[in-house]
């Protein structure tokens, strides 16, 4: 998305939805792999008080596509999503990827995003992975298998999931970190389109980086980060934060890239706090 050549514009798709609450919406955007209801953790929290608006992105859940496509597409259907809903304004909550895509709608849509909060992310996103052996793999598909029929079952915890690449994605391997990884994670991963992760790969090595342009971003941002994340580095996330002109900075000890799973009470608390100092970010201005 940095690389110009990567913006080629194709018509916008209409995306499942699904729509939650009453009040300001908050347009609440899944990383890779992931869907809609991968954000259950803040939506169901967050549709208390607001509407919130979670899309299954091109390519993902039940917004089926076939065929390549690239990133800006994301942005064309989104745009076309809020037109359609009649979205004047509205809060973006991104994760990981959809982090990335709520700061390129702030830059592409300044008069209508009243803030971000990013989840997990970077505008020059940098991981530290260790390579993936087959056993890393063997051991992930026994312990999703094991934890869908017997979600946050401690014996599975235990014996494979501490060896699996779940050791990678979370620090806290605690029964109600996997009940979210059973509910949220395993039928968005299933549902994630060969085409939605060429299009991810294709952005990602052509070297986006978009830390030159936060500065035309003034409306508040909380970015959040785990400190032991490996897909999207601490070190990126705080690095986004300190190019923004108006920014809050979170980081959660002991806990990696899905860390609103392992410490959801705390990271909705602190989202809480920070909406009720920037009032401004869930008004119709």
């Amino acid at each position: 998305m940095g690389d110009r050549s990567v913006f080629q514009n194709s018509p916008a798709i209409s995306l499942n939805v699904q729509i939650q609450g009453q009040g300001f919406p908050i347009l609440c955007l899944h990383g890779h792999p992931g869907s809609g209801s991968s954000l259950s953790v803040f939506t169901n929290h967050l549709s208390q008080r607001f509407q919130t608006v979670a899309p299954d992105l091109r390519g993902y859940g039940k917004s089926r596509f076939n065929g390549n496509f690239v990133m800006s597409d994301h942005l064309n259907d989104l745009e076309s999503l809020i037109d359609r809903l009649q979205i004047e304004k509205c809060l973006i909550l991104g994760w990981s990827l959809g982090g990335i895509l709520a700061m390129e709608l702030a830059l592409r849509l300044s008069e209508r995003v009243t803030g971000l909060i990013l989840v997990a992310t970077a505008a020059r996103p940098r991981g530290n992975h260790p390579p993936i052996t087959w056993q890393d793999n063997f051991y992930t598909g026994v312990t999703s298998i094991l934890n869908l029929i017997k979600p946050g079952w401690e014996w599975n915890i235990e014996t494979f999931g501490k060896r699996s690449l779940f050791r990678y994605l979370i620090q806290q391997h605690t029964p109600t970190t996997y009940k979210y990884i059973a509910k949220d994670a395993v039928s968005a991963y299933l549902q994630t389109s060969a085409s939605a992760t060429r299009a991810l790969y294709t952005a990602i090595k052509a070297g986006y980086n978009r830390l030159a342009d936060l500065e035309q971003i003034h409306c508040p941002a909380l970015v959040m980060a785990g400190s032991q994340d490996r897909h999207i580095t601490p070190d990126s996330s705080i690095e986004t934060a300190r190019h923004f002109p108006n920014c809050q900075w979170q980081c959660y000890a002991n806990t990696a890239h899905l860390f609103p799973w392992e410490v959801p009470n705390q990271v909705l608390s602190d989202i809480d706090h920070w909406l009720e100092a920037h009032p401004e970010t869930v008004k119709n201005h």
